[in-house]
């Protein structure tokens, strides 16, 4: 009995994959590598994400040609256990390949990147600040899931509970690709645990991701153009984390973005990240602009409200998460909440994929 690979090693272009690790590699050995440490990072960043891809990849096939020995054997011998066996190493087998299909659809040009996310609070007070609490855990659940590293930015808090917004960044191979297409309106309906009636209440927040910018990339931004404002970080219910003014807002006057961040105890820190933030959102603004499709998927102008959904969680009548852009459903709730959102991530880019090859 033959086993096929399908040639998919010529998908993955693993050639041209081993030719440009071996092309860093000589980089990285000339002498002066370490004069420019962003370019430098950019650099160790890449052969790290190849050197997975390419390990990942001869690993898989080393497996199957252990299987196909391990079945020439069984059949040779009659051994319905061994063959049983072998059936489901091919199982696992095609799900690896399956996950190394998918990573190859995250070919943007920004997909590698970290994600920059903010959550904000749309219709639905104290309902939708709750609301964003909770898109906020399952979010830094799912990082958690994919090893990935969260690190807040800034959060407001709300009056009575919940949260008004929260930025975080969240960093690991290919962050940007997978979370972008979480951009967009999220609505939840519940019964509300904030109306002594018991009532059922609908709530909206919006999500939006941004490439975190490497370094390198420069954006011009003039003095003139920002204004600088800093306040005392707080915590829940208003509760000051120090007496000391060291968050930073800072606002791009011409388009009127804002970034800030109170999470460090040092202003320099926080302004540093603030830009950081800032620089990333011009840059996603000025792409905006030039892509019509980038524009359809952040939707910036679209209310927070009825209508413009890309996903409903419903905790009552019934249990369900449905993805309108999809009709992806799925009835663990609970299971999604919990960080469990790689069906509907991997939902979209499937379907963005074949989108763009019709």
């Amino acid at each position: 009995m033959e086993i096929g690979w399908n040639n998919s090693g010529a998908i993955f272009d693993l050639d041209k994959k081993q030719k440009r690790l071996e092309e860093i590699e000589r980089i990285i050995s000339k002498s002066g590598f370490w004069d420019t440490p962003g370019e430098s990072k950019e650099i160790l960043r890449e052969r790290t994400t190849l050197s997975g891809i390419i390990n990942s990849w001869q690993q898989l096939h080393d497996e199957l040609e252990d299987a196909g020995v391990l079945l020439d054997l069984a059949v040779e011998e009659n051994d319905e256990g061994s063959i049983r066996e072998v059936s489901e190493i091919l199982d696992t087998l095609e799900d690896a390949v399956d996950k190394m299909a998918l990573a190859r659809m995250l070919g943007g040009k920004d997909d590698a990147k970290n994600a920059i996310i903010s959550i904000n609070a749309g219709a639905g007070g104290t309902e939708a600040q709750d609301w964003v609490e909770m898109l906020f855990r399952m979010y830094l659940r799912w990082a958690e899931r994919k090893n990935f590293r969260a690190n807040v930015v800034d959060v407001q808090h709300g009056e009575e509970a919940g949260i008004k917004s929260v930025t975080f960044i969240a960093s690991g191979p290919y962050a940007y690709g997978y979370l972008k297409g979480e951009i967009g309106i999220h609505r939840l309906v519940r019964i509300s645990p904030f109306d002594a009636s018991n009532r059922r209440h609908t709530s909206f927040a919006s999500v939006s991701v941004y490439p975190e910018l490497s370094e390198e990339v420069v954006i011009d931004i003039e003095e003139k153009d920002l204004r600088i404002d800093a306040y005392r970080s707080s915590g829940a219910g208003g509760q000051h984390v120090n007496k000391t003014s060291s968050a930073i807002r800072v606002t791009h006057l011409p388009t009127g973005i804002v970034a800030q961040c109170q999470q460090e105890s040092s202003q320099h820190r926080n302004k540093a990240i603030a830009m950081k933030v800032l620089k990333s959102r011009l840059h996603e603004h000025e792409e905006e602009k030039r892509a019509a499709a980038r524009q359809a998927d952040h939707k910036k102008k679209e209310e927070i409200a009825w209508g413009s959904q890309i996903r409903s969680y419903t905790l009552h009548p019934y249990q369900l998460v449905k993805d309108h852009r999809i009709d992806l459903e799925v009835g663990n709730v609970n299971g999604v909440l919990d960080g469990n959102l790689d069906p509907f991530i991997e939902g979209v880019l499937l379907s963005t994929s074949d989108s763009a090859k019709t």
